[in-house]
């Protein structure tokens, strides 16, 4: 088991979902300047970004189960 590969993966993640949430809860206006998505003049959500950026989040976890699991015999 690599733990530093899985620590970040979990900080990854973490992040990951913050930003989704952040896609989710603020409308395009009010986004950070540096976020992609972000437009001063439009009142909408941008629900794909957030979308998106949830599945890669929970992906990462996904590659932290994996990697942190119990090895097989025959791997070891």
């Amino acid at each position: 088991m690599n733990k530093g590969l899985v620590l970040i993966l979990v900080i990854i993640g973490i992040l990951l979902i913050v930003i989704a949430g952040v896609y989710f809860i603020e409308p395009a206006k009010s986004l950070p300047s540096f976020m992609p998505g972000y437009d001063h003049s439009v009142s909408t959500h941008h629900y794909k970004h957030g979308i998106g950026a949830l599945i890669l989040g929970l992906g990462a976890f996904v590659l932290v189960w994996f990697k942190s699991g119990k090895k097989s015999p025959q791997e070891k």
